[in-house]
Order: structure tokens, then sequence, then C-alpha cells
């Protein structure tokens, strides 16, 4: 069978790809919650709690890094666990791991007005419609809807331009953890610091806490195939990514810790921003702060936004969704199709109110804990049952590493949902989104059957995988 499948053009090189990884797994959240992972753990027991739950989250990037080393591929999900488990379980997955990454693109819409409005009132006018207890107003949702507008144009006109972007905002981030972290040392004090460990509630808390402030880097296997560095290089990449981030969140959490005593980190609304402005006895340094989690909302944004376009991408390429998403710009070299929907869903959802910010944060940690669970176990399977197959970033101790790291993840989505959606009355919103998008999923996948027919085992695996890695033993 002739290779005649869309593919993407190889535009990224290192530098971006990092950009990409870190810029995505930074965001808005450490700016109103770092304070209070001191508060609730103590110092040491925040530091303590990132260094384990990075360690677990490492496991998981070097899963993703060995399989994106070996299948350099759009799609990261879609493509592993195809590979391992047949096409089923990559849809399901696959559709899944969308909704984890559409949530929280969704979700930075509403967060971008969020950080907005506590710098620069927005005001409220033209009111819409309350929704669970909220009365959403036009002028506060139209700021999320135009960075929505904003992130659909920079992803549609070509990949170099949102990488670009990414390079010069994550450069920006990087520099406020620094203004934060030096100026803590300079001009705050040990004693500020306050307990040292304050329970083991407290540390648990952080603790659970990590997996979703680290979330980001499986956006790198998304756009494998547009990067053009080698193959073992993006299994580093992974991990890189997942350590230079970890570190990040410990500069800010020892920053914040000896920049102001505890009454100041707790008692503003934007704590973070208080605390700069403390140590450095001026709101202007406050108002940059700000600025930098703005620019670490766009980042994550365009990350997410990058992954979800890259995910339909896959599945619509494989014929799994209807073909159209598996098209790319004769010009521009994007999935033009996959990016307009993820477009609309984020220019929409400012228009749900500031309580979707909990639906869509709980959505999409659900369904990443799931999909990290599958590809785990996808790796544990392609390590028996491929164990020839070319790895040019091969993890040590593979199938020990492996078996460990599923059982963990395991572990802890099935804590995450006890603890978070077995409650149907109280996830009522999260559970109703999940089933929408379920359904609509459910829809296009038989649209599509409607439209291809049966296709064979053969054409499904070079539609996935390209002649190059195709399975020669599928007919």
């Amino acid at each position: 069978m002739r290779d005649n499948r869309s593919s993407l053009s190889k535009v990224f090189g290192r530098i971006d790809v990092f950009a990409i990884g870190f810029g995505t797994m930074v965001g808005w959240t450490w700016i109103m919650m770092a304070t209070t992972w001191l508060t609730r753990a103590g110092f040491w027991g925040a530091i303590i709690a990132f260094i384990v739950g990075t360690l677990i989250i490492m496991g998981v990037g070097a899963a993703y890094g060995e399989l994106a080393s070996a299948f350099p591929l759009a799609g990261g999900e879609v493509v592993y666990i195809y590979r391992a488990m047949g096409g089923k379980a990559a849809w399901i997955v696959g559709w899944i791991m969308t909704f984890a990454y559409l949530g929280v693109a969704a979700w930075e819409g509403i967060a971008l007005a969020t950080a907005v409005d506590s710098v620069l009132p927005l005001g409220r006018f033209v009111p819409l419609w309350d929704i669970a207890g909220y009365t959403v107003h036009f002028s506060w949702a139209a700021v999320g809807m135009l960075g929505a507008v904003v992130m659909l144009l920079l992803n549609l006109f070509g990949s170099r331009p949102a990488v670009i972007f990414q390079v010069m905002g994550t450069a920006a981030v990087v520099f406020i953890a620094l203004l934060l972290f030096f100026g803590g040392i300079t001009f705050g004090s040990i004693d500020n610091v306050g307990e040292e460990f304050r329970s083991m509630d407290g540390f648990f808390y952080v603790f659970f806490m990590v997996p979703s402030m680290l979330i980001g880097f499986d956006v790198i296997p998304q756009s494998a195939e547009e990067m053009n560095i080698p193959p073992r290089a993006i299994g580093k990449m992974a991990l890189m990514c997942i350590i230079f981030s970890a570190s990040w969140y410990l500069l800010i959490i020892a920053g914040l810790a000896l920049s102001a005593p505890v009454e100041v980190r707790m008692s503003g609304s934007v704590p973070a921003a208080d605390v700069i402005s403390y140590v450095f006895r001026n709101d202007t340094f406050g108002q940059i702060l700000v600025l930098g989690g703005i620019l670490g909302i766009l980042t994550s944004w365009n990350g997410f936004f990058m992954g979800a376009t890259r995910l339909l991408f896959a599945l619509g390429r494989a014929k799994l969704l209807p073909e159209i998403f598996g098209k790319v710009h004769p010009r521009y070299k994007t999935p033009w199709a996959a990016t307009i929907l993820v477009g609309t869903i984020c220019i929409t959802a400012p228009l749900l109110g500031r309580n979707a910010l909990t639906w869509f944060m709980d959505t999409s940690a659900f369904c990443s804990l799931f999909a990290y669970c599958c590809v785990c176990l996808a790796f544990v399977l392609l390590r028996k049952y491929e164990p020839d197959l070319n790895r040019p970033f091969k993890v040590r101790f593979g199938m020990p590493v492996g078996i460990l790291v599923t059982f963990v993840a395991l572990l802890y989505f099935c804590i995450y949902v006890e603890d978070t959606l077995a409650d149907a009355r109280s996830s009522y919103n999260e559970l109703v989104l999940i089933g929408i998008w379920m359904i609509l999923g459910l829809i296009m996948a038989l649209w599509a059957k409607k439209d291809f027919g049966r296709i064979s085992i053969r054409e499904r695996e070079v539609l996935i995988f390209g002649e190059k890695l195709a399975r020669r033993n599928n007919r």
C-alpha cells in the first residue's frame, strides 16, 4: 500500500521543544495556591511532597519518552495505545486525552479573565445568565473569548508563530520565578519561613496536587512529528521539562517562604503578588508577577491547544474520526479543522462562568490520569511483545520500572476518583461534561465508520505509523 497519509512539517528545534513542554506546565494556579501549600504542609513538607510527586511523574515521563522516541509521530497516546492494545482502545484513550487538553485549554480562557480582573477590574456589564449561582457578564467573559480568538489565529496560520510566542512567554515566566526567589534571598529572612513540617494531611494535600501542576510534559509527544531533532532527544526532552518545571516550582515555594511572614502570605486576594510587593516594598512588583502569571496562562494555553489539535489530527488521519480532522492546510501545514474545533470550544467556554474553572480542572485531571495509566500499561505490553522494537531512548530496567509506575499510576487514579468524582451529587457538572464529550465522540466515530466502511488492519497501520514504522505482519 502506498503511503499517502497527511503529515506535519518538521519545524521545531530543541529550544522550541523545551518551550512547548515547560511553558505548558506553568500557568496561573501557583500564584493563588503556592502560599496555601506552605501554610498546610509547612516549608519542608511542601518541598518534600513536590520532590516525591515529581519522582512519580518522572516515571510516567520516562515511559512517554521511550515510546515517543520509538514512534516520533503526532498523536502520542493514539499511536502508543493502538500499537499495544488495538484500535478501539486507541480511540477511547485518544478521545479522553483530547478532552483533558481541551478542558485545560477551555479553563485558561476563564483563568485569563479572572487574572486580568484581579489587577484591572473589568466591571460587570451586560449580564447574560446565571450558571451554578454565578452571573456571567459579557464584559468579563469577553476577555477570555478574545484570548481564545488569539490562540486560534496563532495556531491556525503555521506552527512557527505559536512556538515563537511560546519561547518568548516562557522566558518571561522564568524571569518572574528568579525575581521572586532572589528577592526572598536578598531582602527576605529565614524567620519568615514558619513551620517546617505542619502535618501529614498537609503533605498529602500538596502531594496530590503535584500531577496537576506538572501536567503538560505529555504535550511533547503530541508534536513529536514536527520536531527536527533526533528521536533519542525527544525522550530526553520530556524528562528534562519535568525536572526543570519541578525545580521552577521549588524556587517559587522557597522564594515565597523567605520573602514574607505567614500573615502576609495569606492575607491578600492574589497571595504571591502580595508577597513580592512586600519583599520589594513596591506594588509594581506585584503587578509584574501577575503579568508573569498571565503569560503563564497564555503559554500553558498555547501548549494544550497544540496538544488537543495534534490528537484530533492523529485520530482523523487514522480514520477513527471524520477524515477532515486528519487533513493539513496546504499552505500553513497545520491541522486546520482540528484547530478550528478546539478554538471554537475555547471561545465559548468563558460563557459558562467562573465556576466552570473547577469543572474543567477536575475533568482534565481525571482524563489525564486515566491516559497516564493506559500509556504506562502500553509501555509494559510493548516491552513484552515487541522487545526488538527500535527504542532510541530506552529506560533502564524497563520492565520492572514500567510495572511499578503502572501500579502507582493506577493507585493514584483510584484515589483521585474516590476523592473527587465518587460523589455523583458533588461532581454532577463534571460527569455531565465527560458524558457529553463521550457521546459527541461516539457520534463522530460512527460518522467516520459510515464514510470509510471497513478498513483493513494493514491500511490502518500505515495511516497511523507510515510505511517505515508499520508492522509488516499485519494484513
